[in-house]
């Protein structure tokens, strides 16, 4: 018979943060849309792209609040682990999406260096961005202390951190046309604005599918936990230990102990004190334990070997 157990420690939405992004969506989107008007209208690329950078804040946003509102729905035998993946799934889209309209907006910088546009609109440049630097500084400000178990909303957050720097792009690019006729820098800008939203994307890729493919936490190690796992009395060996993280804020384990104790209430005793432990010191507060005990080696019979023996050398 094995001994297991299930200890779950469920995430729920901070209901400040909710509030706080609704707020967000309303200021970045009707700031981007003003934005891609007046960028059209004073020939900015930069402003353009900053625009777009912010629509894919306020959807990225979107997805946060989606997310956040579906893996509140609770576990079921359909979906034992709950809906929490689907916040990780959104993360990678937002991030998928973010690299797309960087490489976008990098091919018509490209085009705009090679051939700068004559007829832009410094000023108008230069209020823009001021507004918008004071746009995403206000929500970076306001969410960034609940981005900690959140990966979809970190990656909302580095959106609009990277929309702030570019928006001091945007600032000196405005700068460098109306004192020095510096049109390039338009261009210049619009590239910098790219990569910067490139730089926020690949590590929110890499640690969406980092938790997608089930690989250890990386601030955890697998070797110390075995290791800890066989220091308990009682415990003989490991045996198929798993780490691996439901998601941000949720890690799990699974293993199969070999175990020197009688089924009973040492066993139960010592499950109870190993679940302790690790949720105490690795914050493993998912644990599937399977406790099982050692094996005896098959009883060998001298008389019934004997008579074997025998009866292969007659056969012979």
């Amino acid at each position: 018979m094995l001994d297991s157990h299930t200890n779950c420690v469920c995430h729920r939405p901070d209901p400040a943060a909710t509030r706080l992004l609704w707020v967000a969506i309303a200021l970045i989107a009707s700031f981007a849309l003003t934005e891609a008007a007046i960028g059209w209208w004073s020939h900015s690329l930069a402003l353009v792209a900053e625009a777009g950078h912010m629509v894919s804040d306020a959807f990225s946003l979107g997805l946060v609040l989606v997310a956040s509102w579906l893996a509140r729905r609770p576990a079921s035998l359909q979906a034992s682990f709950g809906y929490r993946r689907i916040e990780i799934l959104a993360a990678l889209g937002n991030g998928l999406v973010l690299v797309g309209i960087a490489l976008t907006i990098a091919t018509e910088a490209i085009d705009r260096l090679q051939t700068p546009p004559s007829d832009i609109l410094s000023l108008p440049m230069l209020i823009t961005a001021a507004i918008g630097l004071s746009v995403n500084s206000l929500n970076v400000f306001l969410l960034h202390n609940h981005t900690h178990n959140d990966l979809n909303l970190r990656g909302a957050v580095l959106h609009m951190i990277a929309d702030a720097a570019s928006s001091i792009g945007v600032i000196l690019a405005a700068i460098a046309v109306s004192l020095w006729h510096w049109n390039w820098a338009d261009g210049a800008i619009s590239l910098l604005v790219a990569l910067l939203m490139l730089v926020a994307a690949v590590p929110l890729i890499r640690q969406s599918l980092h938790i997608l493919l089930e690989k250890p936490p990386t601030h955890l190690n697998v070797s110390e936990i075995e290791a800890r796992l066989q220091q308990f009395d009682g415990v003989v060996s490991v045996d198929r230990l798993r780490v691996w993280s439901i998601a941000l804020g949720q890690d799990a384990i699974a293993a199969h102990l070999i175990v020197n104790l009688a089924e009973g209430d040492d066993r139960d005793r010592l499950l109870r004190q190993i679940e302790t432990a690790i949720g105490q010191e690795f914050g493993l507060h998912e644990s599937f334990l399977q406790l099982s005990g050692v094996v005896p080696p098959p009883v060998i019979n001298l008389s019934q070997a004997r008579l074997l023996n025998l009866s292969v050398g007659e056969l012979r």
